[in-house]
């Protein structure tokens, strides 16, 4: 792994290091706006007492933090393909350049010590996966890292119980941040409610510095922080079902169902599901950010 010269220095001073996702990068925000909100989330975990740290590997190298040349390259280059845990060692391999979905991004903050990781939604069971087997490596990846990770919950396309299921059965933890309401990614409330909510970062830290003394760090803690200016819920509901009537039509099943419905969302809802995308990623940054400093 290669460092940021700011991240190295900041993790060897013990200072507050917030690992960041790069899929949403290259793969989750059109450009030329994926830069634009790569950069100004950056500046947000600075101003929240934080140094920031995306992550990704550029020509088979992993880059813990990236230089404004290499954002740029992970935003704009054609060749950068989504590298979730097992495609880690192919990519290195084969000198590849890739962003790091949730699952390779803690996999690798966890090996550089970084313990505080902001990202959109986490990836969850997937609707029909009791035929398909479709669950997101995120959870299995989540049931073995010392990780707090930020999120607005699971995307709604999802199947959010079975998602929750999941959670507990792996003994991921899970607190929401002012709301015991789990969120559903574009809005608020998916419908299910959690068990435990903090009120302000320093809680949150002081939960995270139990996971040491109970022995529950080999699994990771997620907080989940629910997006302030949620979708339309008309909209949202009637984006979904229609997006799953489409996915039907087009016989499209499997893990081709999310990528499918997420640009259901973003062509259909006329900039929508992108503003509160970016919201989301912004909030998140800022939040864990503050967990981290308070840590």
């Amino acid at each position: 792994m290669k460092f940021a010269p700011e991240v190295e220095k900041a993790l060897k001073a013990g200072a507050p290091v917030v690992a960041l996702e790069s899929t949403i990068i290259s793969h989750g925000l059109p450009r030329p706006t994926n830069l634009e909100v790569a950069r100004d989330v950056e500046s947000i975990v600075r101003e929240n007492g934080a140094t920031p740290a995306t992550i990704a590997l550029i020509d088979g190298v992993a880059h813990i933090g990236l230089t404004d040349e290499q954002l740029i390259a992970i935003a704009n280059r054609d060749d950068v393909i989504k590298a979730s845990t097992r495609d880690l060692e192919i990519a290195e391999a084969k000198k590849l350049s890739a962003a790091t979905t949730v699952a390779a991004t803690a996999h690798l903050a966890a090996k550089a010590g970084i313990k505080v990781f902001a990202t959109g939604g986490l990836g969850g069971v997937h609707r029909g996966a009791n035929e398909s087997f479709d669950e997101s490596a995120d959870l299995t990846a989540l049931s073995q890292l010392d990780m707090t990770v930020v999120c607005a919950g699971v995307k709604s396309i999802l199947d959010v119980a079975a998602t929750l299921e999941r959670l507990e059965t792996y003994a991921i933890g899970l607190v929401g941040y002012k709301t015991k309401k789990f969120p559903g990614f574009y809005l608020t409330d998916s419908g299910f409610e959690i068990e435990y909510q903090a009120e302000t970062p320093t809680e949150i830290a002081e939960i995270i510095k139990a996971r040491k003394t109970m022995g529950t760090e080999k699994n990771s803690l997620i907080v989940a922080n629910p997006v302030k200016n949620q979708m339309d819920k008309t909209l949202h509901d009637r984006l979904l079902e229609s997006g799953l009537k489409a996915a039907a039509d087009n016989k499209i099943h499997g893990k081709a169902t999310t990528p499918f419905l997420l640009e259901y969302f973003h062509s259909e809802s006329k900039g929508e599901s992108l503003r509160v995308n970016i919201e989301i990623i912004k909030g998140n940054s800022a939040l864990a950010a503050q967990i981290a400093a308070a840590l």
